[in-house]
């Protein structure tokens, strides 16, 4: 199988992937719209002509920045809604509350490297945040993600998926120190295998579920780390906001990924399975595209979803 290639690359920003396309009719929900990635994608969503909704914690940073994305783009139908990721109940209520289709779906919000913290379900924040929270959403409106047919999700991951694999006994740091890194590599790390089995499962529903890198970014997802993340990227790899957030918003809207899915994307392409840490931001874990993994992930993700219950 080819890795699919587009004109596009590390410098390409949202307003270049989406020119020419238009989404008018076409609806879509961005988790964590507030600021950084998010807020780009929604506008640049928005601009295309497509409704959105900003699924966010902070509902009064998110109206603020609706009013923005009105502001700069002209398009009123820009919306608002609570969604606490590391709540099972607020994404149950966010599915619930869903009327009529849905075509596009960013799984943006995340968290990375945070101290030590667990859910009152036990499960460890950057798993039960960047992975269970985004799993049961997709999961939950699913059926609006079929209805119309050709929808598109995209789930943000990280190369820092390299830094670990699911390590299935142990998910939630029960019995190993914790580490903020190992547990933002893992959570990265099923994201990409949400992908994976989201488009094995749903192909019937001609739903393509993709994963990317975004690229290194200064945005409050690095607030635990002092504004730097790993502080491993040279500063020439340093994306804007409207760089970072063009691979996302490639892979939900551009005509050129039509039934593309399960596959990992950066800087706008497809990138290579590696069998060893890479060192650059570019680079799938292999165990990370393994459908066995995949399924295998499926499977704990529903049952510890059911548990909580």
């Amino acid at each position: 199988m080819s890795l699919i290639t587009t004109p596009f690359g590390f410098s390409s920003t949202t307003d270049e992937v989406t020119r020419g396309v238009d989404l008018s009719g076409r609806r879509a929900v961005v988790t964590g719209a507030s600021s950084g990635l998010g807020a780009e994608t929604a506008r640049a969503l928005a601009a295309t002509g497509a409704e959105v909704t900003l699924a966010v914690r902070d509902v009064a940073s998110g109206e603020r920045v609706a009013k923005d994305i009105t502001a700069s783009t002209g398009r009123h139908e820009v919306h608002v809604a609570h969604l606490d990721l590391s709540d099972p109940a607020s994404v149950t209520a966010f599915a619930a509350a869903w009327r009529g289709p849905l075509h596009i779906l960013v799984n943006n919000a995340g968290v990375m490297a945070c101290p030590e913290q667990y859910t009152e379900q036990g499960w460890e924040w950057q798993f039960a945040t960047n992975h269970l929270g985004h799993f049961a959403l997709a999961t939950g409106l699913q059926r609006a993600l079929a209805a119309d047919g050709n929808a598109r999700v995209v789930t943000v991951s990280s190369s820092g998926h390299q830094r670990s694999p699911i390590v299935w006994d142990d998910v939630n740091f029960a019995f190993r120190p914790y580490d903020p890194w190992l547990a933002y590599g893992q959570s990265k790390t099923a994201n990409v295998l949400f992908a994976v089995e989201a488009t094995r499962r749903w192909a019937a529903d001609n739903i393509a579920v993709n994963a990317c890198m975004p690229g290194a970014i200064h945005t409050n997802l690095q607030r635990h780390t002092a504004g730097r993340g790993s502080g491993l990227v040279p500063a020439h790899l340093i994306k804007t906001v409207e760089q970072g957030a063009a691979t996302s918003v490639l892979l939900a809207t551009s005509p050129l990924l039509e039934g593309v899915g399960g596959r990992y994307f950066a800087d706008c392409n497809e990138t290579e399975a590696v069998d060893r840490r890479t060192g650059t931001l570019h680079g799938v874990a292999r165990y990370a595209v393994d459908p066995d993994n995949a399924g295998r992930l499926w499977a704990l993700s529903q049952a510890l979803l059911a548990q909580a219950r």
